[in-house]
């Protein structure tokens, strides 16, 4: 069964625009990790509450997922999302 993972990084209001983008840019080199069937990374056209970051994917199953997770490439984007971002996280079966 699919596993569907959902990201919306609200980006903290003193972060640079220039910053935004190389986030979109290192959040897009993930898409090639094992396990993946469907990576999209994108800007919220919606800006009413801030600059956000969508990542919506889906794996293989919640053991791609788990992967994906312990992944060195994926922890350290995830450090540096942690450094300009707050998030929340919707993750189901899919």
């Amino acid at each position: 069964m699919a596993y569907r993972h959902v990201v919306l990084f609200r980006i903290y209001d003193h972060v640079e625009e220039h910053d935004v983008a190389g986030a979109i840019d290192r959040l897009r080199t993930l898409a090639d990790l094992p396990g993946i069937v469907d990576w999209r990374i994108a800007r919220s056209a919606d800006e009413r509450k801030g600059r956000v970051i969508v990542e919506e994917a889906t794996f293989d199953d919640v053991d791609a997922f788990t992967a994906f997770r312990a992944h060195p490439r994926h922890q350290a984007v995830a450090a540096e999302m942690a450094a300009i971002s707050d998030w929340w996280i919707g993750d189901y079966d899919a």
